[in-house]
């Protein structure tokens, strides 16, 4: 009776953003990966903007656009401005979904949907067979899953109680108090180290690094399994004495022998203009493989197992 998981409650909600099946590269197996709204972080190239925030977004395809006025028209707030660039004011903006629901070109759609841990759960269920034979499971990321930690935990045990492995991509960015509520519920833990430097840790992501690189040292020893993952952002940490000074670190932790190295790509940025922002990361360039390679062998010169990509 003591190795049965605990009771879950499936009726408790949260915010989820997208759900993407079949993924290979999120941890064992092949896995779902559930994404979560809400982060404490703002990576100048982050490629989920629409994450970021713990409330549905309404996003703007211009391309769709006909400028037919019916937004306007219907939505409460002003938000809604056909002048107005990404054609909503996020600022007045209440998420009621009108202006989405008269666009019948489709030029706005809403991102972010609250669910509950049950219908998440229905969803999920329709692969339950290709996690048995693959080995694989659930990976919840974000945003950073860890904001909305009630609804994370009740989703992690309910996956549990019908024997699918979880893990979670995160910054981990969290309390002790939220890490010994979610670790101990994870069979795998990805966890990103942008930067030692705690100054440049906050000029590109917002916030320093401190209480992160205090979190990996408790998490890997909390983890059952546990992986560092290093987005190479050219400009921010993709030279050799970060990369070798967070490897560095990487060894010092518990019973943590594998970092990734995550090359930068900007497949997201075109969000950054469906929300009227500005892609700051605009005319970056991906590392090249041969100096990937350069950096890998730096890593395993830590006594890493280090692996490009996810």
């Amino acid at each position: 009776m003591e190795n049965m998981e605990p009771y879950s409650d499936v009726n408790v909600k949260g915010l989820v953003y997208n759900m993407q099946r079949f993924s290979v590269n999120d941890g064992p197996g092949v896995r779902t990966i559930v994404f979560l709204n809400g982060c404490p972080l703002r990576c100048k190239w982050c490629c989920n903007p629409e994450s970021q925030e713990l409330k549905p977004v309404v996003m703007f395809k211009e391309q769709n656009c006909v400028g037919c006025g019916n937004c306007e028209v219907v939505c409460p707030t002003g938000a809604s401005n056909l002048f107005f660039p990404g054609k909503i004011d996020h600022s007045k903006c209440i998420c009621c979904g009108k202006c989405v629901d008269v666009c019948y070109h489709k030029a706005l759609e809403m991102s972010g949907k609250w669910m509950t841990v049950e219908e998440v759960m229905i969803e999920l269920y329709k692969d339950r067979t290709i996690y048995r034979r693959s080995g694989g499971g659930i990976t919840v990321s974000g945003g950073e899953a860890l904001v909305q930690h009630k609804f994370l935990a009740e989703l992690l045990k309910t996956c549990r109680s019908v024997g699918w492995t979880t893990a979670i991509e995160t910054t981990g960015l969290a309390s002790e108090a939220v890490l010994d509520e979610i670790i101990p519920l994870l069979d795998y833990v990805m966890m990103d180290i942008k930067h030692i430097d705690s100054d440049i840790h906050k000029e590109f992501t917002g916030v320093g690094n401190e209480q992160i690189l205090k979190n990996a040292l408790y998490i890997s020893h909390l983890a059952k399994k546990m992986v560092i993952r290093v987005p190479v952002i050219p400009g921010f940490n993709a030279d050799k004495k970060t990369i070798k000074g967070i490897a560095a670190f990487t060894s010092f932790l518990h019973n943590v022998d594998e970092l990734h190295l995550l090359p930068y790509h900007d497949l997201g940025s075109n969000k950054y203009g469906m929300m009227g922002k500005d892609y700051e990361m605009a005319g970056t360039v991906s590392p090249a493989a041969e100096y990937m390679e350069e950096l890998k062998a730096i890593v395993e010169e830590e006594g890493l197992t280090c692996k490009i990509g996810g």
